[in-house]
C-alpha cells in the first residue's frame, strides 16, 4: 500500500511504525473473514482492511470525523486479523496509534469523556475497584437485570502457604483478578509449589497499564509499565527465571513493554528484558513435568475458551489445550473457536450491544457439546461469560489445581 503522510504527524515518534504497517497490507481482505464485528456488521469500515483504510486517510491529512472514531471504536482488537494475515500486519500496533491519533483530534462527548476516566480511574487500582464492587453488591437486588448481571460475586480468597524454593519467579497479580477471583493466583502459587517453584509478588508492582493503554491514555500506561519494571528490577538483578502472569490480557501488554518503550533511553533496555522474561503460565508449565492427576478429576468434560490475548495476541493457541488434555481431562470442539467472546476490557462496557452479541454466539459455540465446565485463560473472559454461562466458569488453573495429587 502506497503512503503519503502528512508533515503534520512527521514529528510524532509512532508515525514511522505506522507507515511501515500501512506499506505491508496487500488488499487481501482475508483479514474480513475472521473479524468479529465484520461478520456481525457486514460494513467494510468496520472490518481490518477498511479501519486500516481509515488509518491511512487519517495520517495523510483528511478530514478526521466522528464516523472515523466509531468505527475505530468498535474494533475489539482482538487480533484474529494477525493471526490470518499472509502479509503479517500488525494490524493490533496500527489501531493503537490510529486510536490516539484520532482522539487528539476528535471531541467526545461529556458522557463518553466521564466514562473513560472513571474506568481508567478505578479499574487499575484493586482497593479502589474492591470499594466499587461491594457497593454494586449492595444494591445488586434492586437494580435491572442487565446490570445485576455486569455485577461479578467474588470469591473467598483463601489462603496459601509460599515456602522457600530455589527457584524463583515473579508474577503479576493483576487488579481485577486479584480482587474477583484471588483464588487463581493461589492456584498458580500452589501448582508451581508443587514443582519445586517459588512465585514472588514484588510490592509496589500494579496495573499491568493495559487498561490506560487501550483508551490511549498513552503516557499514564506508560507510567504504570516503568513502575512494574522499576518494581521487577532488583529481583531481575537476582536472577528470577520469568515474570509469570495468569491473566493473558494482561501478559500480552507485558510482553509489548519493549515495543512501549523502546523511544525511552532510560527504560528500553529494561523493558526489552522484562517483555523477553514475560511467560503466560502455561509457558511455563508447558516445559515442566506435572504431578499425576487425581483420579477422580480425569474425565471430566472441558470446554476450553481460547481468549483472543492468548492465542492471537500472544500466539499460544493450542498450549492450555494440550495441558488439560494431558492432565486427563475430556475436551469438547469448540466451533469458531477463534471468534472473540466479546469481553476485550472495556470493550463490554463501551460497546455493550456488539459484546453481548458476541458473547451469545460464543456460549452457544462452548455450550454446544454440554460440557460440565467453560474454563478460559483470562479474567475479563472469564466474568463476561460467567454472567450468562449455563455452567460454572472457571480459569483453568482453577481446574488443574484440583486436580494434581
Amino acid at each position: 500500500m502506497q503512503t503519503n503522510i502528512s508533515d503534520k504527524f512527521l514529528d510524532n515518534p509512532h508515525i514511522e511504525d505506522a507507515e511501515s504497517i500501512l506499506r505491508s497490507c496487500v488488499h487481501c481482505g482475508f483479514c474480513t473473514a475472521t473479524c468479529p464485528t465484520y461478520q456481525l456488521l457486514g460494513d467494510e469500515l468496520d472490518g481490518p482492511r477498511g479501519r486500516i483504510y481509515l488509518i491511512k486517510q487519517v495520517l495523510e491529512g483528511n478530514a478526521i470525523t466522528v464516523k472515523t472514531q466509531t468505527h475505530l471504536d468498535r474494533c475489539l482488537t482482538c487480533r484474529s486479523c494477525e493471526t490470518t494475515c499472509p502479509s503479517g500486519v500488525r494490524y493490533g500496533r496500527l489501531v493503537e496509534i490510529g486510536r490516539e491519533v484520532v482522539d487528539q483530534q476528535v471531541p467526545r462527548s461529556i458522557t463518553q469523556t466521564a466514562l473513560r476516566i472513571l474506568l481508567r480511574k478505578i479499574i487499575p487500582y484493586p482497593n479502589r475497584f474492591a470499594l466499587l464492587l461491594k457497593a454494586g453488591l449492595l444494591f445488586r437486588p434492586i437494580l435491572p437485570e442487565t446490570l445485576q448481571q455486569k455485577i461479578p460475586v467474588p470469591q473467598a480468597s483463601g489462603t496459601v502457604s509460599v515456602a522457600k524454593q530455589k527457584r524463583k519467579m515473579l508474577m503479576l497479580p493483576g487488579c481485577v483478578q486479584s480482587v474477583v477471583t484471588p483464588q487463581t493466583n493461589n492456584a498458580a502459587t500452589r501448582i508451581l509449589q508443587k514443582l519445586d517453584i517459588e512465585l514472588i509478588n514484588a510490592p509496589k508492582v500494579g496495573c499491568c497499564g493495559a487498561v490506560s493503554h487501550h483508551l490511549s491514555a498513552t503516557e499514564e500506561a506508560l507510567g504504570f509499565v516503568r513502575r512494574n519494571i522499576d518494581a521487577w528490577w532488583p529481583y531481575i538483578e537476582q536472577g528470577a527465571e520469568a515474570i509469570v502472569v495468569t491473566a493473558s490480557g494482561c501478559g500480552v501488554v507485558v510482553k509489548d513493554y519493549a515495543e512501549l518503550l523502546k523511544h525511552d533511553t532510560e527504560y528500553a533496555d529494561k523493558a526489552m528484558q522484562v517483555s523477553t522474561l514475560a511467560k503466560d503460565i502455561s509457558e511455563v508449565l508447558r516445559d515442566e513435568k506435572l504431578p499425576t492427576l487425581t483420579s477422580n478429576q480425569s474425565g471430566i468434560k472441558v470446554a476450553f475458551h481460547s481468549p483472543c490475548t492468548l492465542q492471537h495476541g500472544q500466539k499460544l493457541d493450542g498450549v492450555v489445550e494440550r495441558i488439560l488434555d494431558k492432565a486427563g481431562f475430556k475436551l469438547t470442539q469448540v466451533q469458531d473457536a477463534h471468534l472473540c467472546c466479546g469481553s476485550a476490557g472495556t470493550y463490554s462496557i463501551l460497546q455493550s450491544d456488539l459484546s453481548q452479541q458476541l458473547l451469545g454466539n460464543k456460549l452457544s459455540s462452548l455450550q454446544a457439546d454440554q460440557p460440565d465446565v467453560i474454563v478460559t485463560a483470562n479474567i475479563g473472559c472469564q466474568m463476561h461469560m460467567a454472567s450468562k454461562a449455563k455452567v460454572p466458569v472457571k480459569h483453568w488453573l482453577e481446574l488443574l489445581d484440583e486436580s494434581l495429587g
